[in-house]
């Protein structure tokens, strides 16, 4: 499948930066199941510094504010060429080894809803594959697919409590209690074409376990899925924090908001990109 990918993000302040630099993880990258055809990143009131692969092999951007900006635009566009792996991802690639993912992190540290999510499904671990997909079923039933209610500070725990969360919440629930079954898991971040939608909120994020023999396997836990031609993994990390599209600093700039505005087609560009670009060519 021929993805199609038009993503802007757009900070305005009410009064100008003194000072910002930013981590972009944006740019996906050829991999198992994936081909970036072409890739590109347009900055407005900021400037690229430099560019490096993370401990997580993540292509990174680091950028920095232009000073006395009110307004920043990170655009990108991009065609990418996708397989259907039935969510095998293959083996373990990047700077830091597999126990790394076995570790918790303020994100995915298991407490006791977690504990008794996974100690009240009775797991055969003697099928780990088997193992996963029912606990990817179980998160899923445990917590309600609601926008607005968590954030991107909320930890498995508190999301597993509240019963209502989005795609980050279900993925950190299913890495928490895979760390507790001693299996590793970790967080990945990038893009889903949903069938009929081409306008989207936001990117779409899910989690991939480690099992002998195959390696990395997605569990798109929100649709009760593994990945398959519709996904583009852009980045990964041991929770959210990890793979975030972007973070970093910000130095005076007053009250500020943030817009984002994505676009997921199949095939070119389609008419509907066509008609929100600007006078330069950008997205709207």
């Amino acid at each position: 499948m021929l993805l199609t990918i038009a993503h802007e993000t757009r900070y305005s302040f009410s009064e100008g930066v003194a000072h910002g630099l930013q981590r972009l993880r944006l740019r996906p990258k050829s991999t198992h199941g994936q081909e970036v055809v072409e890739w590109a990143t347009h900055l407005e009131g900021a400037q690229r510094e430099a560019e490096y692969d993370d401990q997580h092999h993540n292509r990174v951007e680091l950028v920095s504010i232009t000073p006395g900006t009110c307004e920043v635009v990170v655009t990108c566009r991009g065609t990418v060429r996708t397989a259907d792996s039935s969510g095998v991802v293959g083996e373990h690639t990047g700077h830091i080894p597999l126990w790394c993912f076995l570790r918790a992190t303020p994100l995915t540290r298991a407490g006791p809803g977690v504990r008794a999510l996974v100690a009240s499904l009775d797991l055969d671990q003697s099928d780990p594959l088997a193992c996963l997909h029912r606990l990817s079923h179980a998160v899923r039933e445990a917590i309600d697919y609601v926008s607005g209610v968590t954030d991107t500070e909320t930890s498995a725990e508190q999301a597993l409590a509240t019963g209502r969360g989005v795609c980050q919440d279900h993925a950190h629930v299913f890495i928490s209690a895979g760390r507790l079954l001693d299996i590793p898991t970790r967080y990945v971040g990038g893009y889903l074409k949903i069938e009929g939608q081409v306008r989207q909120e936001a990117g779409h994020g899910w989690a991939e376990a480690y099992v002998k023999g195959l390696g990395w396997v997605g569990f798109d836990v929100s649709n009760g899925i593994s990945p398959d031609e519709r996904y583009i993994r852009v980045a990964s990390g041991c929770d959210y924090s990890e793979a975030a599209p972007v973070t970093g600093i910000t130095l005076g700039g007053g009250k500020g908001e943030l817009s984002v505005h994505l676009l997921v087609d199949e095939g070119g560009v389609s008419q509907q990109q066509q008609q929100q670009r600007g006078p330069g060519g950008s997205p709207q």
